[in-house]
């Protein structure tokens, strides 16, 4: 029986697997935007901003990846990660060292996070993910994929524009009380 969320181990394996720490971001917020009353919401925000936090300091925006940092870590130090099968102390650790690393302007290059997992159940399943769409756990960015580098300028926005149209139009409509 799986315990952990599609959306979550889907995550993992995106986060280590293909980097596209954007589609992390997708994958878990929308999952956390389904369970609002989820007891796990603030680590889902802290593993949500972690992801973005990647995604900024990959493309060299220091300051919006400190501040992403920052966050995550404000959050997941008061979250239960082990219950999730994730290394605790590692992952605060690197997060502790990449923001002193910003925040000193040490130069220090970009370097992927790696979630250390300590649940077997768990890793079983990234791999056979991973296995699933050829992909390899623990492979490097591809720094000059920038279909991934710069997902949020390239990606196909078509369903976003039609949602908000809908929206808007649904809105329009209630207003002058034509629902």
């Amino acid at each position: 029986m799986n315990i952990f969320p599609n959306a979550f181990v889907s995550y993992l394996v995106e986060f280590h697997a293909s980097r596209d720490y954007f589609e992390c971001h997708e994958l878990l917020e929308e999952y956390w935007k389904e369970h609002p009353g989820d007891t796990l919401a603030e680590t889902w925000v802290g593993l949500i901003q972690l992801a973005v936090g990647q995604y900024h300091d990959r493309r060299g925006n220091l300051r919006g990846a400190m501040k992403m940092y920052e966050q995550a870590e404000q959050r997941l130090r008061i979250s239960p990660l082990e219950e999730l099968g994730i290394d605790k102390g590692s992952l605060l650790k690197q997060l502790t060292e990449r923001t002193g690393a910003l925040r000193g302007n040490t130069g220090a290059d970009y370097a992927d996070f790696n979630i250390r997992i300590i649940n077997d159940q768990l890793k079983m399943l990234c791999d056979h993910v991973c296995s699933e769409r050829g992909l390899v756990w623990g492979m490097p960015s591809p720094l000059h994929d920038t279909s991934i580098i710069h997902r949020h300028a390239v990606r196909d926005r078509s369903d976003v524009i039609e949602a908000r149209s809908a929206a808007f139009i649904a809105k329009k409509r209630e207003r002058s009380g034509l629902s």
